[in-house]
């Protein structure tokens, strides 16, 4: 007696071994879980996107490199503080401007034909007006939550936050001297409209600046040009330090003045 053949091999329309629909669906899927990696937390290698996504070296190439035929992603080498020993550097994996307009929100267009017209009828203080507006909102939502954190664990608390609204945001110690931190925002919503009107970037620093309740300064943005939008944060030991030197000078004055 013959084997009963299985449904494989009596499936119409499909060679013995050719992937499902459902097989190329969870590809796709896959694919941009891994490209969404590299926009949040890229640059960044192979293997550690590997140990994030849960893949075999061979399986996170392989959807490297369609990713990179896509021009969804590029290749970088190796920092210079990241190189150890000898042998070919690192590749580290970073988003393209096309691979970020993938994630962009939609209507770009009509947000910077709007803002345009309002330039162009009421002045560009009413675009500055604008974006303050637009800012609030936000301002609103994060303050319970930044406000209610320790003073040192509010920069991470806002990155939480802004991430969670889809700046793919992160909190880290600034390398420059002096200390303070850094807020890095690896995906900006607006990125496209805020290159011809930075106001809408101003608005967001002032806002970043009053949460935190110190001083804040852009190093670098999406909308120029830049990899990932970078903001310092000011030590605020360092800015009570300042204060308190300030306080001080005015008082050595005002002694000085009086003995006169």
């Amino acid at each position: 007696m013959s084997e009963k053949p299985t449904s494989a091999e009596t499936a119409p329309g499909r060679p013995l071994g050719a992937p499902s629909a459902t097989a190329g669906t969870a590809e796709r899927d896959t694919r941009a879980r891994v490209a969404r990696l590299i926009l949040e937390h890229g640059p960044i290698t192979a293997s550690a996107l590997g140990d994030r996504v849960g893949l075999t070296p061979a399986a996170i190439r392989r959807h490297l490199d369609a990713l990179l035929a896509e021009d969804m992603i590029e290749v970088r080498r190796a920092r210079p503080q990241t190189r150890r020993g000898r042998g070919r550097p690192a590749k580290w994996f970073a988003i393209t401007d096309a691979g970020r307009n993938a994630f962009v929100h939609a209507y770009d267009d009509l947000a910077t034909s709007a803002l345009r017209f309002l330039a162009e009828t009421a002045g560009e203080r009413a675009v500055a007006e604008f974006a303050r507006r637009q800012i609030a909102d936000l301002e609103q939502r994060y303050h319970p939550s930044v406000q209610a954190a320790p003073p040192h664990q509010r920069v991470r608390k806002l990155a939480e936050a802004l991430s969670g609204d889809g700046y793919a945001a992160a909190a880290a110690k600034a390398p420059q001297p002096g200390g303070g931190e850094q807020l890095c925002q690896h995906h900006c919503p607006v990125a496209h409209v805020a290159a011809e009107f930075p106001q809408l970037c101003e608005a967001e620093t002032e806002a970043f600046s009053r949460l935190l309740g110190t001083p804040v300064q852009r190093l670098a943005t999406i909308a120029h040009g830049d990899g990932i939008c970078t903001t310092h944060v000011s030590s605020r030991s360092l800015c009570a330090g300042e204060a308190e030197a300030d306080g001080q000078n005015i008082d050595d004055e005002e002694s000085g003045r009086t003995s006169l």
